[in-house]
């Protein structure tokens, strides 16, 4: 019973795998048209657009706008300018920031000789096109971003400069310098950390002997306040040693009673 379960199971999976396998994705001819259109319409953007004629100012300055001026506008002006003079839809903002992009890329890879083949990728409601550019020092890649819609609207668009090997190598010598620079000077710190535990002893000891010289010094003034008053003198013995002294002396003078006498002080005789 459990080789036929187990038989039954690896066939299901077989089937599903297989399943797998040979499922593929089919594009309509609408879609496949429209990533045609998106392929063409980004390098037209590249090239004609951005290129020769935005970066260079001259559909504002038909319309009697500056190329310094084009901040100043709004996003409905640049938008209607731009669908007036190449029929595109794009937004405002991608116009602006595009053109800086591309201007700050040309000034760096020495101008566009030539554009190269589009490579198409779907990310929801956007189609972005990767476009390559080579230039008269270095290539660079234009990435244009069009709305995944009947219309293709202009999202945003750069030009971004490709990194030469040499680049690459100094960027990666540059991130090893500062890893391992990180790494020695974490090793330090811990080094400098474990030698400061040698030190830690020697500063209790010797708080502890300043403590116990202070406490020391304080000691006899202490026993000296806390010395109890002297017991008082047991003049039980001097009275009678009186009484006798007083009867003698009266006994001598042949006096009846030491009434007449006062002892004032007794001093033992060498």
């Amino acid at each position: 019973m459990k080789k036929k379960l187990l038989t039954l199971i690896c066939a299901v999976t077989c089937i599903f795998t297989l399943t797998a396998c040979g499922k593929t994705e089919t594009v309509s001819e609408f879609e496949q048209a429209k990533y045609s259109a998106a392929e063409q319409r980004a390098q037209q953007i590249v090239q004609p657009l951005f290129t020769d004629y935005l970066c260079q100012g001259h559909p504002f300055v038909e319309y009697g706008i500056p190329a310094e001026d084009i901040g100043t506008l709004s996003m409905e002006e640049i938008e209607f300018i731009i669908s007036d003079t190449f029929g595109l839809e794009a937004e405002g903002n991608a116009i602006v920031t595009g053109i800086d992009s591309f201007q700050s890329a040309i000034e760096t890879i020495g101008g566009i000789t030539s554009v190269g083949e589009a490579e198409i990728k779907v990310d929801g409601n956007e189609i972005i096109v990767n476009v390559e550019v080579t230039g008269s020092k270095k290539n660079a890649t234009a990435e244009i971003v069009l709305t995944n819609d009947m219309f293709l609207k202009i999202k945003s668009a750069s030009l971004n400069p490709n990194a030469t090997i040499g680049e690459l190598m100094g960027r990666a010598a540059l991130n090893t310098l500062i890893g391992m620079g990180t790494v020695f000077v974490v090793l330090i710190l811990i080094s400098l950390i474990i030698a400061c535990f040698g030190f830690i002893p020697k500063i209790q000891k010797n708080l502890a002997e300043k403590k116990a010289a202070k406490q020391a010094a304080a000691a006899p003034v202490a026993s000296a306040a806390e010395v109890p008053a002297a017991e008082a003198v047991d003049e039980t013995d001097d009275l009678e040693l009186v009484a006798v002294i007083a009867a003698a002396i009266a006994a001598s003078q042949g006096a009846s009673s030491t009434d007449g006498f006062v002892v004032r002080s007794i001093r033992r005789r060498k």
